[in-house]
């Protein structure tokens, strides 16, 4: 697998790590069926592109994006839905997270 493909995997299941941390959260304690359902699918999605990825990409790096990108998303979910106050310093924070994450993209070793 080239470079950039292992970067596309890491960030969608950066994303899927969001979807299983909303779904846990709305699990309510592992007391509800659909969102049980989603936040085990997820996980094994997220994990597995992890891994995958990891093949490609140095470990440190790609864990920090990996769980940048899932940090963000799941934050930003929580401000959209109104399950967190949403305000300037949060935005300016999350934006400081994304250019982190592309920092340390942007400076990965490239074979």
């Amino acid at each position: 697998m080239e470079a950039p493909v292992a970067w596309l995997i890491l960030f969608i299941s950066g994303a899927f790590e969001a979807v299983w941390a909303i779904a846990l959260s709305k699990s309510e304690g592992f007391t509800k069926p659909v969102p049980i359902a989603v936040f085990v699918v997820a996980l094994v999605v997220s994990m597995g592109g992890l891994g995958l990825a990891l093949r490609e990409l140095p470990v440190g790096t790609g864990y920090a994006v990996w769980v940048g990108v899932g940090a963000a998303l799941t934050v930003l979910d929580s401000m959209a839905t109104g399950a967190e106050p949403a305000s300037l310093l949060k935005v300016a924070l999350i934006l400081g997270i994304v250019g982190c994450v592309a920092g340390l993209q942007l400076t990965s070793p490239h074979p």
